[in-house]
């Protein structure tokens, strides 16, 4: 029998649920699973907070519920944590996906992920101020005619008629990545990464190589 509270060196154990013919059976053993683990006090009660304890949950959408992000959050602080296997954010109940997204510490965007997924991580991943510099350039006309023969030695010069040169700068509130550029321009073998310190501070999310 395995006890979760027994976790005081690094280990690994598969739990192979027989889904192909007892599908209800099985999910009700992966929520059994989760519960202890989120529940049954595994990350508070060991004494060695130098083990990380971890579950890895296969089709993990099926098992994600209000419930399921609190305990999520808790496990945070005690040296835990659950990761879940999703296929798309769209076999995740609409209501829970922005909890879902909210509660995690790690968001991973890959190349090639759906276009309705890249837009609920670049929701989630928020906006940022930006400084933009805009640069136009006028034709400068004299009006004197000293002005207009030093124009015209100028242009003879340079080939190219006077201009003032002018710079507009502004700040922008922009995507910290947009939805188009997840969907459709990450590298293959590239993610766009952000993560999150124990206490609940935020990287922002970064192009990494895989």
């Amino acid at each position: 029998m395995l006890r979760l509270r027994d976790l005081v060196r690094p280990g690994r154990v598969r739990i192979e649920l027989p889904e192909g013919g007892h599908r209800e059976a099985s999910r009700i053993l992966a929520r059994l699973v989760l519960g202890h683990f989120l529940t049954g006090k595994s990350a508070r009660t060991r004494f060695d907070t130098d083990v990380f304890a971890a579950l890895v949950m296969d089709d993990g959408a099926r098992l994600i519920t209000s419930e399921t992000l609190r305990g999520v959050q808790q496990l945070r602080a005690h040296h835990a944590g659950v990761l879940f296997r999703l296929r798309t954010l769209a076999d995740v109940p609409e209501a829970l996906r922005g909890p879902l997204l909210g509660a995690v510490g790690c968001r991973i965007a890959c190349a090639g992920m759906s276009p309705a997924d890249a837009h609920e991580l670049a929701s989630a991943w928020g906006t940022e101020w930006v400084e933009t510099r805009t640069v136009t350039h006028r034709q400068v006309r004299a009006e004197e005619p000293l002005g207009k023969v030093l124009h015209a030695l100028r242009r003879v010069v340079t080939g190219k008629p006077v201009t003032a040169e002018s710079v507009t700068v502004r700040r922008e509130e922009r995507p910290r990545w947009s939805a188009s550029a997840l969907a459709h321009e990450l590298p293959a073998g590239h993610a766009v990464l952000s993560l999150s310190t124990v206490e609940g501070q935020r990287t922002p999310p970064i192009l990494t190589r895989l």
